[in-house]
């Protein structure tokens, strides 16, 4: 059978929510909000991690490393989806298009590693904290950060190459709000078997396992705190875990909400407000999360806000 697509490198139509220009108009102004708010919490994090002395520690140097993240993950999409939403021109160039996929793919791919190795770097802090710094040098942490960056680059070359190696239908209409990998699929009228299964195993590997680890490393954490003494002692403890375990959940809630549907049950609407969340939503709320919950963090913003000003006036 000869296909009725062709893989021609021409323009994609990101349709979003075209269907709803009302909605559109309303998204475009929140989106813009989200996003600034993201840019400016997160440069924060990255802030405070340099210039407080304090917070040279494995679990902020992660958290910094999630605030870079959550600055590129965003930066990758979010402008061509202001640009979309508002435009009545919602193209995406072929070379766009594949950009935006392979960076998305690599950094949320990255994330997904990155939860892992905080929530294992918060199990090692509860469950052996004598141990801790030996386990846990400067060193051994910029390798794990290195490991799941690296991880997600490979990922997403594999994952990102054989989507855009598919046929794609002549009309080029992607019925998505960013290019990721579940919309593409659907764009191609070609057998694509092959790209499902792979979705599916990559699902396993960076969803399914990440977050059985996370599960059992806070089951592990859970038992510790429960045997601590101290009421003092177990609210610390659960206190420097919480704000990790609401990440995840916002995180993973989404993103297993797209990827670990197979094809036929691909629910567009739905899809487009999760990809919403995860995209826009989750990472303005991640340095809230960390800030909001945790004393050090707003000590250290209290003590660096006061050092701004006594040097202004000074």
């Amino acid at each position: 059978m000869i296909s009725t697509c062709n893989d021609s490198h021409r323009d994609f139509i990101l349709r979003g929510f075209s269907d709803k220009p009302y909605l559109e108009k309303v998204l475009f102004w929140v989106i813009l909000i989200f996003y600034c708010s993201t840019l400016a919490g997160n440069m924060v994090i990255i802030l405070v991690f340099l210039k407080e002395p304090k917070l040279q520690t494995p679990m902020y140097f992660f958290l910094s490393n999630l605030s870079i993240l959550d600055l590129c993950f965003t930066s990758s999409c979010i402008p061509q989806m202001l640009v979309n939403l508002g435009s009545p021109k919602k193209t995406i160039s072929y070379i766009g298009c594949a950009t935006q996929l392979y960076i998305f793919l690599w950094l949320g791919a990255t994330e997904c590693i990155l939860l892992v190795v905080m929530a294992v770097d918060r199990y090692v802090a509860v469950c052996h904290p004598l141990q801790y710094t030996a386990i846990m040098p400067p060193k051994v942490c910029l390798q794990l950060a290195v490991l799941a960056w690296v991880t997600g680059l490979v990922q997403s070359l594999i994952q990102s190459s054989a989507t855009l190696r598919l046929p794609f239908c002549s009309h080029g209409v992607v019925d998505d709000i960013v290019c990721q990998v579940p919309s593409l699929i659907q764009l191609s009228s070609a057998d694509t078997t092959y790209n499902e299964v792979q979705m599916s195993v990559a699902s396993v590997i960076l969803l399914v396992i990440p977050l059985t680890i996370i599960l059992l490393s806070y089951g592990a954490i859970v038992k510790a705190v429960l045997r601590i003494k101290s009421t003092v002692g177990q609210n610390k403890a659960f206190g420097t875990c919480t704000s990790h375990l609401l990440v995840v959940s916002l995180f993973y809630g989404t993103v297993t909400g797209i990827y670990l549907q197979p094809k036929t049950h691909y629910v567009h609407e739905q899809g487009k407000f999760l990809t919403l969340f995860y995209t826009v939503v989750t990472p303005t709320l991640n340095p809230l999360i960390y800030t909001l919950r945790n004393k050090e963090v707003k000590g250290a913003l209290i003590r660096l806000g006061k050092r701004a000003w006594d040097s202004k006036n000074n």
